[in-house]
């Protein structure tokens, strides 16, 4: 059977991850003041926001090749016929690259898939594999339900400040208005894998109603399945979701609201709010 491999960042929430047996999720590495953890195991988003508005340093990595290797080996040798490997945008991290250098030893046995997203725009192609391969799907349509999914899926997010994407580098189009902007509130969009200021606005509470907007528009009339995600701001997110449960009534296939792990909302900072949406039909 194809079983599926994703790191920490595509914040599956439990309901979503726990019926599936052949999804293995890889706990980041996350380093607080110069100690490292892994996302999911011993660190998780509150004591990321912990040492943020303490003032402490907060930054990750990708997963390195021997642990994706070993990974891959010991699936294989519990009986996996094929794997399916899915991670964040190889434009944000390192790990799709570290994938593609440990998938290299085993033969066509691992497929990597660059999810170009993050969040929940990691999980839902994650997903979508491991129900292929539920179905007895092999390792290249569990592949290419995957890359479907991709294309069915947008993202996009509204923080307090740009500062943090600005330390660690994760600013594409934004580094245009670095620094006039950083008293602004931007909204965001994921675009081909790369982080891109979509507009700016001055309240939070705009943001929320341009969020809810671009994803409206985005969705046209399909059915859909939604996450709204958040660092810090549980009230915000429950407004934003509870607004567009309402836009979408019976084409909404499902809801969920969730904080951002670790590793994303390191580079995101408190105040974050996003929404990742895919398209089913």
């Amino acid at each position: 059977m194809t079983v599926v491999v994703t790191d920490s960042t595509s914040a599956l929430p439990e309901a979503l991850r726990a019926p599936h047996e052949g999804l293995t999720v890889l706990g980041i590495p996350v380093l607080i003041g110069g100690t490292e953890y892994r996302e999911g195991e011993d660190v998780q988003a509150e004591a990321i926001l912990r040492a943020m508005r303490e003032g402490q340093t907060v930054t990750t990595s990708g997963l390195p090749p021997e642990e994706l290797r070993a990974t891959y080996k010991r699936l294989l040798d519990e009986g996996a016929t094929g794997i399916v490997s899915v991670h964040l945008s190889g434009r944000l991290s390192g790990t799709v690259a570290a994938a593609e250098a440990a998938a290299a030893g085993f033969a066509g046995k691992v497929a990597v898939v660059d999810s170009l997203g993050a969040g929940m725009g990691v999980g839902y192609p994650a997903l979508a594999a491991a129900e292929a391969a539920e179905k007895g799907l092999d390792l290249l349509s569990a592949a290419a339900a995957a890359q479907d999914a991709i294309g069915r899926t947008t993202t996009y997010f509204y923080l307090d400040t740009l500062e943090y994407l600005r330390r660690g580098g994760r600013i594409s189009a934004a580094r245009a208005i670095v620094g006039t902007a950083l008293s602004v509130k931007p909204i965001l969009g994921v675009e081909d894998g790369r982080i891109d200021v979509i507009e700016k606005v001055r309240t939070p509470t705009r943001g929320l109603q341009r969020l809810a907007a671009l994803a409206v528009a985005d969705a046209g009339e399909a059915e859909v399945e939604m996450t709204v995600h958040h660092l810090g701001s549980e009230r915000r997110a429950e407004a934003l979701a509870g607004w567009l449960q309402e836009r979408f009534e019976g084409r909404l296939r499902r809801m969920d609201v969730t904080e951002v792990g670790a590793a994303v909302g390191a580079h995101c900072g408190p105040g974050l709010v996003g929404v990742i949406t895919r398209r089913r039909a």
